[in-house]
């Protein structure tokens, strides 16, 4: 049980309600639970609109492949069972190998094959870890990404801490029937 109330479209001021229709809107069916609140981080977004305003903003150039990476490699660092329910699963679907998505949930080393998800995973998991990059790990990245990847990737492994937080925090459940990922993370 999430230790914020789920809270009803018709329950928010304007610009809450603003903000449910655009997080809402083409994905009804993925957001809304059976109870009609919004699943996953989106109800904390609307109990505070402005900060939900902004948080839900945020846009990447970065292909999807690699921001799934980055994502999962995030959320298992911070065992956050909401995140990687909904990007494991992401991750796997835009063409993360399975063993790769497997061992990142298990904390182990990945097998990689493809040498910019290696570099991705480093800069992620060093920043989940230490909050710093080394010279190495941000010039492999840096090479497949540039400049401009750099600070998107840099921005989406803050903001995905973020989302585990607020997931985290609040005890955001699974939803009904999906299975934890780490038994032991409360």
């Amino acid at each position: 049980m999430s230790r914020i109330p789920y809270l009803r479209r018709e329950e928010l001021g304007p610009e809450g309600q603003q903000l449910w229709d655009a997080i809402v809107d083409g994905r009804s069916d993925l957001v809304v639970t059976a109870e009609g609140g919004l699943a996953g981080p989106f109800n904390a977004f609307v109990t505070a609109p402005g900060a939900g305003r902004r948080l839900s903003s945020l846009g990447t150039s970065i292909e999807r492949r690699l921001s799934e990476v980055a994502i999962i490699t995030t959320g298992a660092r911070w065992q956050a069972e909401f995140e990687w329910w909904a990007h494991a699963a992401m991750a796997r679907e835009h063409g993360v190998a399975d063993a790769l998505v497997d061992a990142i949930g298990r904390g182990e080393d990945p097998p990689f094959e493809a040498d910019d998800e290696r570099a991705v995973y480093a800069v992620a998991r060093q920043l989940s870890l230490s909050g710093r990059l080394d010279q190495e790990t941000y010039d492999a990245a840096h090479r497949y990404l540039g400049d401009a990847g750099m600070v998107e990737l840099v921005s989406l492994c803050g903001y995905y801490t973020l989302i585990s937080f607020l997931l985290n925090a609040f005890a955001v459940p699974l939803p009904p029937g999906a299975v934890p990922m780490w038994a032991a993370a409360e």
